[in-house]
């Protein structure tokens, strides 16, 4: 499966890298130097990533007329008991929302089932099923 290296250089800057590719992670200017994203938007960029490159491949596969999806994602921690549909309901919790956009010739059923494939995206289930996360020496 997937694996990244991350290593520390300087102040907050991380270099991430994977598959002979590398790119920058920082805190904002004022905690870190701003010279990339910061964790939370790496975090949103794989989510929003993930879910474009699913409706492409579903759509391409089907033979529809998708020409671009773009997804606006967002990080916010939200008061437990002002979610509705949310287990928990005292403290704050985090949502990530997803604002998806599909440029193309579609109809309005294929517009629909776009939106319920790109909930299947990879990434959101691994979000949304309680990950284990290891630490090996």
């Amino acid at each position: 499966m997937a694996s990244v290296t991350v290593e520390s250089i300087g102040n907050y800057r991380m270099l991430n890298s994977s598959n002979g590719h590398a790119w920058l992670g920082d805190e904002p200017e004022g905690v870190g130097d701003g010279l990339g994203p910061d964790p939370y938007e790496l975090l949103l960029s794989a989510l929003g990533s993930c879910t474009a490159m699913t409706v492409m491949m579903y759509a391409r596969r089907k033979g529809w007329r998708l020409e671009d999806v773009r997804v606006s994602a967002a990080h916010e921690r939200i008061h437990a008991k002002d979610c509705e549909d949310c287990e928990e309901k005292e403290g704050q919790i985090d949502q990530l929302s997803l604002k998806i956009e599909f440029d193309g010739d579609l109809d309005d059923e294929q517009r629909k089932r776009l939106l319920e494939i790109a909930a299947r995206c990879p990434v959101r289930r691994t979000l949304t099923s309680s990950p284990r996360v290891v630490d090996r020496d």
